[in-house]
Parts: C-alpha cells; structure tokens; sequence
C-alpha cells in the first residue's frame, strides 16, 4: 500500500471522526493513529529505538557542567 493511500484512509478516518464524534473523539482517533504509524515503521525496520533518544557527547556534557557552575539554565 503506497503512502499516498495511507494518508488517504488517515484523513478520512480523522474526518468521520471530526463529524460523527467531537473534538476529543478527533484527538482520540489522530493519538491511536500516531502510535499505530511509529508502532509499524519499528516493525517495518524504518525506525529504531534508538532514534527517539538525543545522543550526547563528551563537549555537551562539558558545556552543560560549566552553565551549571555559572548558575546559567539549561536549554
């Protein structure tokens, strides 16, 4: 099934949604459908695990200690 398709069937689910339920039953349908689409790109290999994870490297860590000392917030 092309993505094209995909996004087809999304809209319009998202489109009952919005018209036969309400704001909430619209967030509730575009929720499921977000973790459904992550859920199957990680089956499907497109994703890891590991990419929802900001790697850091030794000068970041280096960088945050020293605007700790400084009393500097954090991004």
């Amino acid at each position: 099934m092309s993505r094209g398709t995909v996004g087809l069937i999304a809209g319009m689910t998202l489109g009952f949604a919005a018209y036969f339920g309400d704001f909430w039953a619209f967030l509730l349908v575009l929720g499921l459908g977000i973790v459904g689409l992550v859920i199957g790109r990680l089956m499907d290999g497109d994703l890891e695990p590991g990419d929802f994870i900001r790697r850091r490297d030794r000068q970041d860590r280096l960088r945050d200690d020293r605007r700790r000392a400084k009393g500097q917030r954090l991004r």
